[in-house]
């Protein structure tokens, strides 16, 4: 069970086809449903999503926090998610990029979204962008 403030945004992107109020009126969001590491179950998390061509980015930024998120592990270990765009539910394969590809992609999320940059600031982690290939 995802923690209450994000099952209030799932529960709200759900009934009003991918649109939610608050600090993320009007952002760009999916609901990323992904598979325990451990426990093989499934997992919803609400994302910020920055489109790329034929794929769309999400940030694994958990707000700066030291640890990378769960739902970053569970992609790692099963690459296969379920993603929610509010219209449409599809799977996609989870990919997290390296190198420069994933430096020119965070730095295009930063220029985006100065919140991104803040968040790095935070960790001394680098700040993993997971790309979402639609299968």
């Amino acid at each position: 069970m995802p923690n209450p403030f994000n099952q209030q945004i799932i529960d709200e992107f759900r009934a009003n086809d991918g649109r939610v109020g608050g600090p993320f009126a009007g952002s760009e969001l999916i609901l990323l449903t992904t598979r325990g590491a451990r426990s093989g179950n499934a997992h919803t998390t609400p994302l910020g999503v920055l489109p790329d061509g034929d794929r769309i980015l999400v940030i694994a930024s958990a707000a700066g926090a030291p640890q990378h998120p769960d739902w970053f592990h569970n992609v790692r270990k099963h690459p296969r998610v379920t993603v929610e765009t509010g219209s449409e539910t599809y799977e996609a394969t989870a990919v997290p990029l390296a190198g420069e590809e994933r430096d020119q992609a965070f730095a295009r999320a930063a220029a985006d979204d100065p919140g991104w940059a803040d968040y790095q600031a935070k960790t001394a982690r680098t700040i993993p962008v997971v790309a979402l290939r639609r299968i």
